[in-house]
């Protein structure tokens, strides 16, 4: 069985207030070792959880999806840089990019561009106002990365293998879309298996309903384990 402080899966606690989230995290207890704290945690008290988590020997991935001016994103970074987390997410436009990096510096933080949510699909984009398809803006969004020297990119298993391709291993690929086989796909349209996004090139998957509505979500985030230790063996 993996180490139970394996980081290769995250666990999204995308649960409404900090009371759910500290029961979660109580009841799956070693079996994660990694946090992704998102907007609706965040914004509902659960910035007070970031401290209690690295107190208990955890790593903390704030999912905010920074995006405003530069000088904006900049302070905001820094501010969140202060806090000891991992992982900080922004929108992949170059402006934040560059931002974020600059605010991060001197600092543990690593900054991950978003590039295309995993709810989008080609429509979307188009609908948005896009002149490109996913495949394209991913690999423009993956470019505009390395160049702006950040740590990372948020992207869907389907664009992992050409994104490894294209960036080597000069980026972390965190990818979310991520179900186990025979799991509801909910409002995610781009998908792929632990083994299947690990195989494509992923540094990292994040799992949130999968495993915080099984009925026993210890034993749902030991079977992800044991799918990653296997692929990676």
């Amino acid at each position: 069985m993996p180490s139970a402080t394996s980081d290769k899966l995250i666990v999204a606690l995308d649960l409404p207030e900090p009371a759910a989230a500290r029961a979660m995290v109580e009841r799956l207890g070693d079996s994660v070792g990694f946090y992704k704290i998102g907007m609706e945690l965040a914004y509902g008290g659960g910035f007070a959880l970031v401290d209690e988590l690295a107190q208990a020997g955890k790593q903390v991935f704030l999912d905010l999806k920074l995006h405003d001016i530069g000088h904006t994103v900049e302070k905001a970074t820094a501010q969140i840089a202060r806090l000891g987390v991992r992982f900080l997410t922004v929108h992949a436009f170059p402006q934040t990019l560059a931002a974020a990096r600059r605010g991060a510096e001197g600092s543990t933080l690593q900054v991950l561009g978003v590039t295309v949510m995993t709810s989008y699909d080609d429509s979307d984009l188009a609908a948005a106002g896009y002149c490109y398809g996913v495949k394209e803006l991913v690999a423009l969004r993956a470019q505009q990365a390395k160049e702006a020297g950040i740590a990372g990119l948020i992207l869907s298993p389907g664009e992992l293998t050409a994104t490894r391709a294209l960036v080597g291993k000069e980026l972390l690929l965190v990818t979310p879309g991520v179900r186990p086989a025979g799991a509801a796909l909910g409002d995610q349209k781009r998908v792929a298996t632990p083994a299947e996004a690990f195989a494509r090139g992923a540094d990292h998957i994040v799992v949130g309903r999968p495993i915080l509505a099984a009925q026993d979500p210890r034993e749902a985030a030991l079977a992800i384990q044991r799918e990653i230790a296997q692929v990676r063996a």
